[in-house]
């Protein structure tokens, strides 16, 4: 019989992963708002996309992983998701508007890992599939 408390930090791990995605999102908002209103720089309105996009991603790959075998493997990427988002669009929105790099090669290393990320849900995808 599975037990039950592996369940629930389960559940609880998925609704973290998407309460942090709807903060992300919301984010993505606001900075897209600050960019169309008061800094109209490119580079904030990449950093509001990618934060609204990758929110959506991350909802995505939680409610897969609800139901995947393994749901694990999918919710640390989501979680990888979501640290990198934060890493690559947060640098860029704070070098934007406050000067300030959360470190040098933040926004380049978040990039990288959003990639990595993608390609860790095509290689679970592919490798789900065959079993």
């Amino acid at each position: 019989m599975a037990d039950p408390n592996a369940q629930e930090v389960s559940r609880t791990a998925l609704n973290v992963a998407v309460a942090l995605a709807g903060l992300a999102g919301a984010t993505g908002v606001s900075l897209a708002a600050v960019a169309a209103h008061k800094v109209p720089d490119p580079s904030l309105a990449t950093a509001a996309t990618f934060f609204i996009l990758h929110a959506a991603a991350v909802i995505a790959l939680a409610a897969f992983a609800a139901n995947a075998a393994g749901p694990g493997r999918w919710l640390a990427v989501a979680y990888l998701m979501l640290l990198s988002v934060t890493l690559f669009s947060g640098d860029i929105a704070l070098h934007t508007l406050a000067d300030f790099h959360v470190f040098p090669m933040a926004a380049p290393i978040g990039g990288s890992l959003l990639i990595l990320s993608w390609v860790l849900v095509a290689l679970l995808a592919i490798f789900s599939a065959r079993g």
